[in-house]
């Protein structure tokens, strides 16, 4: 994987729950998805089960990127969270962003 990939993967798991810089639901399981195909390539499991809420919300987003190389997917995992940081526009962002443009 990339120097960048794995700089944005480290800044998403650090980030607060509070603070400047938050991610969605939705933003939280695209990164999932991303970081799953870039990983490991196309889901290979059946999907959760009917009472497994999170489980299910997280395989359709894995399952959704299905047939994205993994590259790609890594690539789209940078610029998602770039994304997010410089809509946020924060010191803390600013920061971030040069560490992943810096890797």
């Amino acid at each position: 994987m990339s120097a960048k990939f794995e700089k944005a993967v480290s800044i998403v798991n650090s980030l607060p729950k509070e603070g400047p810089v938050q991610t969605s639901t939705d933003e939280k399981l695209r990164f999932y998805a991303l970081y799953k195909q870039a990983n490991e390539g196309d889901v290979k499991t059946a999907r959760p089960g009917m009472m497994d809420f999170t489980g299910k919300a997280k395989w359709d987003a894995y399952k959704a990127v299905e047939g994205m190389s993994k590259e790609e997917a890594a690539s789209k995992y940078v610029d998602a969270l770039l994304a997010i940081l410089k809509a946020n526009d924060s010191d803390e962002s600013r920061q971030y962003i040069s560490e992943i443009e810096n890797a």
